[in-house]
């Protein structure tokens, strides 16, 4: 696969596998803020990859399927080289990207997680080759027919296997702090996981406090199951411990079942605050096997 040049690769398809290739142009819609700059700044360097991994995460449905080749300056637009090696993943991300949904994602990311102005968007750009996609998203087909002609002709970029390696390291560093396994057992490398999100069926969300639609949506859909997630939420909730689910069902039993799964879900927020997280409560729904309230509550559907 590798020349003597150390970057080039053969553009054909290998082993059947689909491969495209395609560049996401973004450009800072404020004067104040330049995103190349930023790139090249050691200090945000990290923070600026974490957006855009997380961002792709968002918009293309998950970790699987692309890759970062390269980061481009072109100033004052940031390019982003993308090899997609799945059909589906691509098409999702083109789905998304005509939705404005890839600079939202971007946007928002970018405002949490580095010190710009309020007043922060993007503007972008996709194109494969010479071809703008922006003029043809409507006709997806022809946008995928477009990527799949512009195969990738190099390997990731030493810089972007370097921060991909520091994003992978700091996830398992947290994750090692915090449960201690048998020095023998030896674990694969799992994608890394960003501090602010969490994993469903090997997808990545962002995570987040819960709001009142999610408190409503579990109290309507969860049924009779919620004293299970109130003992599966009991493990890391002081609030719920001892007798407190019970005591719960008993008062508020002439209410009916939304009401106590509500309210538990209640006791729960108020206890935890700012810790009562999205994360937590899929979690729970996965430990007691009610993957499909997870998925509604994740506005996903199933997918057989």
């Amino acid at each position: 696969m590798e020349t003597p040049e150390g970057k080039k690769m053969s553009s054909k398809s290998v082993d059947g596998v689909w491969l495209g290739c395609a560049f996401l142009f973004v450009k800072s819609a404020c004067p104040k803020v330049n995103l190349p700059a930023l790139y090249k700044d050691p200090q945000n360097k990290y923070s600026l990859f974490k957006v855009i991994k997380l961002t792709l995460s968002d918009t293309a449905g998950g970790l699987q399927g692309y890759e970062i080749l390269k980061l481009h300056d072109a100033d004052p637009l940031l390019g982003i080289e993308l090899k997609f090696m799945s059909k589906v993943t691509c098409r999702q991300f083109l789905e998304s990207y005509a939705t404005a949904a890839v600079s939202q994602a971007f946007t928002q990311h970018t405002l949490r997680i580095l010190s710009v102005s309020e007043d922060f968007r993007v503007e972008t750009q996709l194109k494969a080759g010479e071809n703008v996609l922006d003029l043809c998203l409507t006709n997806q087909d022809l946008c995928l027919s477009y990527i799949h002609s512009l195969q990738p002709v190099r390997l990731r970029d030493d810089e972007v296997s370097q921060l991909e390696k520091q994003l992978l390291n700091l996830t398992i560093g947290d994750r090692d702090s915090s449960n201690s396994f048998p020095s023998q057992v030896s674990r694969p490398e799992a994608p890394a996981v960003p501090s602010n999100c969490f994993t469903f069926q090997k997808k990545l969300f962002v995570d987040r406090q819960l709001t009142p639609t999610d408190h409503q949506r579990f109290a309507t859909n969860i049924g009779r199951d919620w004293k299970q997630v109130g003992r599966a939420l009991q493990k890391t909730c002081r609030a719920l411990k001892g007798p407190t689910i019970d005591n719960l069902a008993f008062e508020y039993e002439r209410e009916g079942i939304y009401e106590q799964a509500y309210q538990l879900l209640s006791r729960f927020i108020q206890a935890e605050g700012r810790n009562a997280k999205l994360g937590r409560l899929i979690k729970a729904l996965e430990e007691t096997k009610l993957v499909g309230i997870a998925e509604i509550m994740l506005e996903i559907q199933s997918r057989e």
